[in-house]
């Protein structure tokens, strides 16, 4: 085998949740009360767009959740031995843009450096100038004169290599329709794009033309020059950019998991046993809202920073270390923020526990798990999956303001929030460097924004007031 394969804490959570995200669905395809809702949200044009946004993130955060370690050559002993360096699938899908290292800065679509350095001059003399990079734009002859043809060239290339793309999934959406529907190819592609199907094709197929035309761009021309520019020890911005997806996606789906068990046992035992078992619940929620949240975070960080930092032996390489901080920047948000849903589900627990039916089961001597189990939490899960679907883009942004304040996720790996925190000083210097901060931006935006608009679809779906209006 040339790769020994790797699993990290937060890869196993994550095959977890998606495992269990799967299961959810099989579920709820069994459960009319279930697929009503979800049935309005696939009718909505906003939280279909939103949805096929949020998937092309999801998978660019499954690729560089498969890691693995390169076997390098045996020694004369024929032991084998493998590179230190934990790598992802995504890593060789964005091995261009990896290996594409440059001296320091240069801006984005640059061909050379973005300040100047003491150059040798061609009669043995030195000059100050801005260096050629060594490969943004290294194929031109003449970068001042052929950049924007070339740039023309590539950009149009791009435009029909997605254009193809696009139409073979077109082609494959037409056909299992037609063949589901039994009608003619033809009729279905028409059907789609004048918006007489359930779902919104036309919109689903828009959204995937405007992102395949994005990814074929940055590809294309990615291998030529840096599209978002470097940073300080030259390493490309897009890749980083990339990169960080998976860490915001994983500060806002595990923190659900370690949520979630809190926040519906306690708020379902306070509201329905209610009594000393509730008081015991508000003390416990009410104290810890008392303590700030930025310090108790702050506290155990730095506990687990010097746990990993006298036990050594215990983390393999740096991959391991930054991963466990990330699973515990993970846990502890998801223990300081379990309280909102609480108090939720303890307010509508109290009211479903005062429905005729409850009181028949209970004077009918059912046990209380079966109780829960069969009539409150299925009549709260409304209120769980809209927390968790707003939730989601504020432990995105949580992520990145911790990074800024230096507690957040180790500082060696990449996330939104360590490059912003690195374009503190670069946004002071003389000339700004503004690229890595507008990059961090684009990407953290677009994914906060698809997800607060699927968010809105699916509570106004789930939300039983809102469905009878």
């Amino acid at each position: 085998m040339a790769f020994k394969p790797v699993i990290l804490w937060t890869d196993a959570l994550i095959y977890l949740l998606v495992a269990a995200i799967i299961a959810f669905i099989l579920y709820a395809r069994g459960s009319e009360p279930l697929r009503a809702p979800w049935r309005q949200v696939g009718r909505s044009r906003v939280a279909m767009a939103s949805l096929v946004v949020l998937m092309a993130y999801v998978g660019v955060g499954l690729l560089d959740s498969i890691h693995f370690q390169k076997v390098l050559d045996p020694d004369a002993g024929g032991e084998v031995h493998y590179a230190p360096e934990v790598l992802s699938v995504l890593d060789v899908v964005l091995a261009p843009l990896r290996a594409h290292t440059e001296k320091t800065y240069s801006a984005p679509f640059a061909t050379h450096l973005y300040t100047k350095e003491t150059m040798e001059g061609s009669n043995a003399g030195t000059t100050r100038g801005y260096p050629r990079l060594q490969y943004g734009g290294a194929q031109l002859a003449n970068p001042d004169g052929d950049e924007a043809h070339d740039l023309a060239i590539t950009a149009a290339g791009s435009t029909l290599q997605a254009a193809g793309l696009w139409m073979i999934v077109v082609c494959v959406v037409a056909g299992t329709m037609s063949l589901r529907h039994r009608r003619a190819v033809s009729a279905t592609i028409m059907d789609i794009f004048a918006g007489r199907t359930a779902l919104p094709w036309n919109v689903i197929l828009y959204t995937a033309a405007v992102l395949l035309l994005l990814a074929t761009l940055a590809g294309n021309l990615g291998l030529k020059y840096h599209v978002l520019g470097t940073d300080k020890v030259g390493q490309d911005v897009m890749y980083q950019a990339l990169k960080s997806i998976r860490t915001g996606l994983v500060i806002g789906t595990l923190t659900t998991l370690v949520m979630l068990p809190f926040a519906v046992l306690l708020g379902i035992m306070a509201g329905y046993f209610r009594g000393r078992v509730d008081d015991v619940i508000q003390y416990l929620y009410t104290t810890l809202n008392s303590i700030p949240a930025v310090l108790l975070i702050a506290a155990a960080i730095l506990t687990l920073q010097v746990f990993i930092g006298t036990h050594p032996e215990k983390f393999g390489n740096i991959a391991y270390r930054a991963d466990m901080r990330l699973l515990g920047l993970c846990v502890i948000l998801g223990i300081t923020s379990w309280t909102g849903l609480c108090r939720l589900l303890r307010g509508e627990t109290m009211k479903l526990s005062q429905a005729d039916y409850i009181q028949a089961a209970c004077a009918f001597g059912v046990k209380h798990r079966r109780i829960i189990t069969r009539h409150i939490l299925p009549n709260v899960m409304h209120i769980v999956l809209i927390s968790v679907v707003l939730d989601f883009s504020g432990l995105v942004l949580a992520e990145a303001v911790l990074s800024y304040i230096n507690i957040g996720v180790d500082p060696t790996m990449n996330s939104w929030g360590n490059m912003i925190n690195a374009a503190r000083l670069e946004m002071a210097r003389e000339p700004v460097v503004w690229w890595s901060l507008l990059a961090a931006f684009i990407f953290m935006f677009v994914l906060v924004l698809a997800a607060n608009l699927f968010s809105d679809a699916v509570r106004d779906a789930f939300d039983p007031r809102l469905r009878e209006q």
